[in-house]
C-alpha cells in the first residue's frame, strides 16, 4: 500500500501517519526527518541541503525529491505513508516521474480537511515546556496549574511557530503551494479521499482506516 497523506499544518498528518503506519505495517515517511537524517549523516544529499539552508535558501525540489526516492527505495517493497509530500507540483511531478520509471503508483491520497479558525485555535493554543518537551493546550489539555508544566520543569512558553502570525503565514503557504498538489492530482484522475479532520483524533483515525479499508 502506498499512501500520501496531505493537510493544513495542524491538521494532525504526524499522527495520523504514525497510526497508519502501525496498522498496516507501512514506513512512515517525512519529509523532515529525512532531511535531518541525511544532513547528521553527511551523506552528498545532506551535504547539498545544508549549504541551501546555511545560506537561508529553500533546499531545492530535485533534491527534496531525490532524498524522498531513496527513502522510498529503502523500504524494500514492504509500502508507506508519505508524512505531507509532495508540498508542491513540482514535487508531485519529481514523484510520479520517479515512481513511473520504477513501475509503481500511489494508490491514495489521503487530505486532512480543517478550517483555518480551527487550525488557528489548534496551534496558537499550544503550550511548551522549553526543558522537558511536553506539550499542552489552554482548552484541550490544560495543565493541572495554569502556566505551569505538570513534570515541575516550571513555566511553559508559547512557542514562535505557535504565534498567530506565523500560523497565518504557514496556511497562506499551504493555500498558495500545497493545495494545487490535489488540483495537480484531480487534474490527472487520481485517487483522491477528503477526510474531515476537524474532530477528535479518534473519529479522524476511523474515517482514514476506513479509506484504507476500501483499497484491500
Amino acid at each position: 500500500m502506498r499512501v500520501i497523506l496531505l493537510g493544513p499544518p495542524g491538521a494532525g498528518k504526524g499522527t495520523q501517519c504514525k497510526r497508519i503506519a502501525e496498522k498496516y505495517g507501512l514506513a512512515h515517511l517525512s519529509s523532515g526527518d529525512i532531511l535531518r537524517a541525511e544532513r547528521a549523516a553527511g551523506t552528498e544529499l545532506g551535504r547539498k541541503a545544508q549549504s541551501y539552508m546555511d545560506s537561508g535558501g529553500l533546499v531545492p525540489d530535485d533534491l527534496i525529491i531525490d532524498m524522498m526516492i531513496g527513502a522510498i527505495k529503502k523500504t524494500g517493497g514492504r509500502g508507506y505513508v508519505l508524512d505531507g509530500f509532495p508540498r508542491t507540483v513540482a514535487q508531485a511531478e519529481g514523484l510520479d516521474a520517479a515512481m513511473e520509471r520504477a513501475g509503481e503508483k500511489i494508490d491514495v491520497i489521503l487530505s486532512l480537511e480543517v478550517p483555518d479558525e480551527a487550525i488557528l485555535e489548534r496551534m496558537t493554543g499550544r503550550r511548551s515546556c522549553p526543558k522537558c518537551g511536553a506539550v499542552y493546550h489552554i482548552v484541550n489539555l490544560r495543565p493541572k496549574v495554569d502556566g505551569q508544566c505538570d513534570k515541575g520543569c516550571g513555566p511553559l512558553i508559547q512557542r514562535q511557530d505557535d504565534s498567530p502570525e506565523v500560523v497565518m503565514n504557514r496556511l497562506k503557504t499551504y493555500h498558495e503551494q500545497t493545495e494545487a498538489v490535489l488540483g495537480y492530482y484531480q487534474k490527472n484522475k487520481r485517487n483522491i479521499v477528503r477526510i474531515d479532520a476537524d474532530q477528535p483524533i479518534d473519529e479522524v483515525t476511523r474515517a482514514v482506516f476506513e479509506a484504507l479499508e476500501a483499497l484491500r
